[in-house]
């Protein structure tokens, strides 16, 4: 008689949500943290890769002051995420780089995922993420640093991603479709790209119009994906009198929110768009209204330069405002 396999284990390794900006990753983030083991800081950490970049500078660290110094580093690219959007922990320089100084942490990835470990078990939880869309360009530092992590890649329709990048245009510096065009395909190529290279329990790829349109079945895939235990919890929203800059996080899924592109996009906008990222959006199954036929050069340089002439003109006036 055979014996019952063991269960396994549930799996412990960080969760990063990437994709393009506006794909919606923060609508995931929000429902993935309402999983009972599962923390997930409400906001975007973007110190991760600075720090790999330069975490020659920080020396020995296994000295004191080293990990105090990355503390500080981190707190420097971004206080706000620190101090208001980590729920289970807050975060003091010279306590912690004692705590973890005292654990024996002396690698960089080991120091960040003590800050994250400690904001989990201040959450009553047991497994970290994180959302930062960018790092999707950055895949294998992050397998390199956490080699048990798993990546969520989100990919929405560029031309709704397209929309949403204008109706924030001066913070991500997108003015016109055919810019909007390339910045949402290098995102997705190269994501798509780098999560080719890992094993199939290492990366999935997720569609925004899946979440919306069959948000059980998608969200039970995730969760398969991610080794836990399906639970209806996840789609559980708060009401706020703040909804700040992603009102939809705090309202129930809506399927209308997909294809809005369709009604509020120029056929000029659909056009440039299509012109320059018709092959990505077709080989990810998303329907084209054009031939998709590549503009001119001419045609190109003068959407660069009209975005390149509104970049500089409002860095410059945010300067002069701030």
């Amino acid at each position: 008689m055979t014996s019952p396999r063991p269960p396994t284990p549930p799996r412990q390794g960080p969760i990063f949500i990437v994709g393009a900006p506006r794909s919606g990753t923060t609508m995931l983030q929000y429902r993935l943290r309402n999983h009972p083991r599962i923390s997930l800081p409400t906001g975007e950490s973007h110190f991760f890769i600075p720090l790999y970049r330069n975490q020659h500078r920080f020396g020995d660290l296994s000295r004191l002051e080293s990990i105090r110094a990355v503390l500080q580093a981190m707190l420097a690219q971004s206080r706000n995420f620190l101090e208001t959007d980590l729920f289970g922990l807050k975060f003091d320089v010279d306590r912690l780089a004692g705590e973890l100084h005292a654990e024996g942490r002396h690698t960089m990835p080991a120091i960040i995922s003590g800050v994250f470990e400690r904001n989990a078990r201040g959450e009553g939880k047991s497994r970290w993420g994180d959302k930062t869309p960018y790092y999707v360009m950055h895949i294998p530092k992050l397998i390199e640093w956490f080699p048990d992590a798993q990546i969520v890649h989100l990919i929405r329709d560029g031309r709704d991603v397209a929309l949403s990048l204008f109706g924030r245009q001066h913070d991500f510096y997108v003015y016109n479709a055919y810019f909007a065009a390339e910045y949402w395909a290098s995102y997705v190529e190269k994501g798509r790209a780098l999560g080719a290279e890992l094993p199939s329990a290492q990366y999935m790829e997720m569609r925004y119009e899946d979440l919306l349109a069959t948000p059980e079945h998608t969200m039970r895939q995730l969760c398969d994906f991610l080794g836990e235990t399906y639970s209806p919890e996840l789609f559980a929203v708060a009401s706020v009198d703040d909804p700040g800059k992603t009102p939809l996080v705090h309202a129930p899924l809506k399927a209308d929110n997909a294809g809005k592109w369709r009604s509020r996009m120029s056929a000029a906008q659909v056009r440039a768009f299509e012109s320059v990222a018709g092959d990505t959006l077709r080989e990810l199954g998303y329907e084209l209204t054009t031939a998709g036929t590549p503009p001119a050069l001419a045609v190109k340089a003068a959407y660069r330069l009209h975005n390149r002439l509104l970049t500089g003109f409002w860095r410059r006036a945010k300067g002069i405002l701030a």
